[in-house]
């Protein structure tokens, strides 16, 4: 593992000349990280982990780890597309309370190593499982317990299924990429205007966050119209939260597009994966408890639970339903999120799945817990 790298450069836009007015600035990517984690009262570092030739020539990957002296078994968070480990602050102090917790920017996102991934939806997923188990032979855990949102839940599924022996227990929070894609999403709608048809075609080689970068000098003022709900999430806990969690959006996304080209390899329509899980949660091993948290009023389907309820029949699956949150239940409800994590964690402290022989009958599918709003 390495020191944080000091990185004070300023970066043209991926789009070239056209747009080389847009500029993106490493240091102050690191700057509104730095500010963003202030609200976290527990002490943390921060760190590059390097991961050698995974996709590039030399990745690396960047890391925040919180009690790390904690013997309990380590919580590690994956964030989605488009996103951050700073997004996670207002859930670092309940969740590392009595266990280690590492928070990192996928490969591709954030400040993580950008390469050029595969355009292939099969060898992406693979990139970014590899990046992972790489990442953990270096951090040197022999086993955790893997959280991950959106296309994090994806990507901590699929490592999972390569690596079972590694995940104590999966938490998955409003995950994408599960169920396979409707008959009416895929086209069995009424046929739409011959104008919004070639506007979709033209639109659909483009990444899905082009238009930041596009915009140039306006892609802080764009993130903050289309996303204010975003900071207000943050506003009771973090001084300026209007002006800081759209700059951090913003500085994440006005990168080269490594990770959200991966995405755009994966995904048919933003909502759907190419290759989904409901074809493979089946393969997990049995043994491993898997906690499935949605929000009610997400825009993700909210089917992943039942899935896996039917495909592992006989395994431990508990589902959770936010009432009131949308598709960032981390923070539409923090405290009843981090309550569950935890919740999740003490099982995993309580169980080793490798360890197991029988499954006793209180593994079986656990249904859905319907969780009332906080205030």
């Amino acid at each position: 593992m390495g020191s944080e790298l000091n990185v004070d450069t300023t970066r043209s836009s991926w789009t070239g000349g056209w747009f080389s007015w847009t500029r993106q600035s490493d240091e102050m990517l690191r700057s509104v990280e730095k500010k963003i984690l202030s609200c976290v009262k527990t002490a943390y570092k921060r760190f590059y982990v390097d991961i050698g030739s995974v996709v590039g020539q030399s990745d690396k990957i960047w890391t925040i780890s919180l009690n790390e002296e904690s013997p309990r078994v380590p919580l590690v968070l994956l964030h989605g597309m488009g996103a951050g480990l700073a997004l996670w602050c207002l859930n670092l102090d309940a969740l590392a309370a009595k266990r280690p917790v590492y928070a990192l920017d996928l490969l591709g996102f954030g400040r993580s190593s950008r390469p050029n991934f595969a355009s292939d939806a099969t060898k992406v997923e693979a990139q970014w499982v590899e990046s992972m188990e790489e990442w953990r032979r270096e951090v040197n855990l022999d086993q955790m317990i893997l959280l991950g949102h959106s296309l994090g839940g994806y990507i901590a599924a699929a490592y999972a299924l390569k690596y079972p022996e590694r995940v104590r227990h999966l938490v998955l929070a409003d995950p994408w990429g599960f169920p396979e894609r409707p008959a009416q999403a895929a086209g069995d709608k009424p046929p739409l205007p011959l104008w919004v048809r070639a506007l979709a075609t033209a639109m659909q080689p483009l990444n899905p966050l082009w238009a930041v970068r596009a915009a140039g000098p306006a892609g802080r003022w764009l993130v903050r119209r289309t996303r204010p709900d975003l900071a207000r999430k943050f506003a009771h806990h973090l001084p300026d939260a209007e002006q800081l969690i759209p700059d951090y959006i913003y500085q994440c996304n006005a990168q080269t597009p490594s990770g959200e080209s991966a995405f755009h390899a994966l995904m048919i329509g933003f909502g759907w994966a190419k290759n989904p899980m409901v074809h493979r949660v089946g393969q997990l091993d049995p043994a491993l408890p898997i906690t499935v948290m949605y929000g009610s009023r997400s825009w993700v389907d909210n089917s992943t639970g039942e899935l896996l309820c039917q495909n592992r029949p006989n395994s431990k699956t508990y589902v959770q339903v936010l009432n009131g949150a949308g598709h960032h239940v981390y923070l539409d409800k923090p405290d009843l999120f981090n309550k569950y994590v935890v919740e999740a964690c003490d099982r995993a402290d309580a169980s080793d799945p490798r360890t197991e022989k029988h499954i006793a009958d209180e593994s079986k599918c656990n249904g859905v817990i319907n969780s009332t709003p906080t205030s």
